[in-house]
């Protein structure tokens, strides 16, 4: 058994079953592996960085960890971004890197590059295998490293890949439990909220599945707390039978508004919130001065236990939650924009669907409007680079082939992972893609008037790097080209038509919709 057998082997092993990939030459002896290795689904992307943002959707719906497979230094920078979102989200990734023989490194050949110090910022853990001996005890190593919310990065070297390795695969790998909150936190957590004065319970983490919401919002009707989630939800068991929990607004003053007058701040598997850029003139804090912040759980904590440790510290057991009924908005008619196309997607989304949201400033409407839709798990960028969602849609497909992926995309993220679509098509995955099609960056629209540059106000020139028309992207064209079904909405009648036909099809469909852009007022 070579290096590279043992390494996947191991992998299986350790119940990390799905390859999300992207080879070079140095990785021939991996490829030529998985004819030999039984129990591992490998899964081609044309880009890194559709291999590295499936990684990430896949193990949020999966809850554990995939592995992904890119070529040397460059091939796994052109993944960082999706990387960033996924460490910042608490995601779980085992990424192998394949490097040159380690005989071969000191003559800097043209692909030569010190991987350690462009992984290292993206990963938790960062280690080059050094012998075939001992590529299956690293693999384990990074499995176990990963764990449940961490970025685990292996080099393999060409020469440990094709070298004999006698020690054969680790069996398994124990993954330790999360962390339980002490007695003694639960009980200060406990006073606070039994204090009187104006409490919010903040709450983040990888995953927010229905029990929690219904524990935090009893906690809140107990207690009287406030309760918020972040601003960017990981993963989040959303719709009719769960509690209503607002999330943190994204813009600052928002923020602002909704953390006035909290004296006291319980984090649990969330980070005290700040403003996600420096505006002129604006404090980048978003909790009042005043504000004492109790940081009760991180994300190595076991979040639903300290949440039903603490709705027993207050007595909120028996307490009411706030329970979302089936409402959804009136169906609208003619134009299509902003709200109509959310009202249509309100009213027709399927039960148990997964939402990878990655709308931008075309979907301010989505997550509000489905708070009481069907039951459905909506996950978000949380390291804010966009081009998140088609890849993650293909790995959230991957984990949960038996049930309906609707990716919402802005055009111009799209754009950063449009070699996603062909993953779709040729894989087959159940997932219903709606282009927000506004023909601008209009988010950054938003931005540069936040801001305050030129008065908030773009010249022609400014402008004209905020508009992605002329030439006008033709989605359809694109999706086609890359083999999946894909049509184009003006009209609210258009698509309400076609969205429906898109669900109703088993496999990859993309419908386009063509939306004007926001306006945003300089205040």
């Amino acid at each position: 058994m070579n290096g590279a057998e043992s390494l996947l082997k191991t992998l299986a092993n350790c119940d990390v079953d799905v390859c999300f990939i992207n080879p070079g030459t140095s990785e021939m002896h991996f490829v030529a592996a998985l004819d030999e290795v039984d129990g591992i689904r490998c899964v081609l992307g044309l880009f890194e960085g559709v291999v590295a943002g499936a990684a990430d959707g896949y193990a949020r719906m999966a809850r554990k960890p995939a592995a992904t497979l890119t070529h040397l230094g460059p091939g796994f920078a052109n993944s960082l971004a999706h990387v960033h979102n996924a460490k910042r989200g608490n995601i779980p990734m085992v990424n192998i890197i394949g490097q040159h023989a380690t005989y071969h490194l000191e003559l800097d050949a043209p692909l030569t590059t010190d991987i350690h110090s462009i992984a290292s910022p993206v990963s938790h853990w960062v280690y080059s295998s050094e012998s075939p001996e001992a590529i299956a005890k690293d693999t384990a190593k990074a499995v176990q490293e990963a764990g449940h919310n961490k970025i685990a990065t292996l080099m393999l070297p060409t020469d440990v890949s094709w070298g004999d390795n006698p020690n054969g695969p680790v069996e398994s790998v124990e993954i330790p439990p999360l962390s339980k909150v002490s007695e003694s936190d639960i009980t200060k957590a406990a006073e606070l909220l039994a204090h009187g004065d104006e409490t919010m319970v903040l709450l983040g983490g990888p995953y927010i599945d229905t029990d929690m919401g219904i524990t935090l919002s009893k906690i809140a009707k107990a207690t009287g707390a406030r309760i918020c989630t972040e601003t960017f939800t990981v993963r989040m068991e959303r719709g009719e039978g769960t509690a209503k929990i607002d999330r943190m607004p994204y813009r600052a003053e928002n923020a602002v508004q909704v953390m006035s007058g909290v004296k006291h701040l319980i984090l649990v598997g969330a980070k005290a919130p700040v403003a996600f850029f420096a505006y002129p003139g604006m404090s980048s804090v978003l909790t009042p001065e005043d504000c004492e912040v109790l940081n009760l759980a991180t994300v190595d904590h076991d979040t639903k236990t300290c949440l039903n440790d603490l709705m027993l510290a207050v007595n909120a057991q028996e307490a009411e939650a706030n329970i979302a009924t089936r409402a959804v908005p009136a169906m609208p008619s003619g134009d299509l924009n902003t709200r109509t196309w959310t009202e249509v997607f309100a009213n027709r989304m399927p039960e148990n669907t997964i939402v990878v949201d990655d709308s931008s400033a075309s979907g301010a409407f989505a997550f509000p409007l489905t708070q009481s839709a069907a039951p459905h798990d909506w996950t978000m960028l949380t390291g804010g680079v966009i081009g998140y969602g088609l890849a993650a849609s293909v790995g959230a497909a991957v984990a949960c082939p038996d049930r309906k992926v609707v990716c919402l995309q802005s055009d111009g993220g799209a754009m950063y992972s449009i070699q996603a679509l062909w993953t779709m098509a040729r894989e087959n995955l159940d997932v219903t893609v709606i282009i927000l099609n506004n023909q601008k960056y209009n988010v950054l629209e938003a931005e540069f008037a936040l801001t305050g540059a030129r008065g908030g106000k773009p010249s022609p020139k400014a402008a004209s790097v905020l508009d992605i028309g002329s030439p006008n992207m033709n989605f359809v064209d694109m999706a086609t080209g890359m083999g999946v079904k894909a049509t184009r909405a003006t009209t609210v009648e258009e698509f309400d038509e076609q969205l429906q036909a898109a669900l109703d099809t088993q496999g990859p469909c993309l419908v386009e919709a063509m939306i004007p852009a926001r306006e945003f007022k300089v205040k």
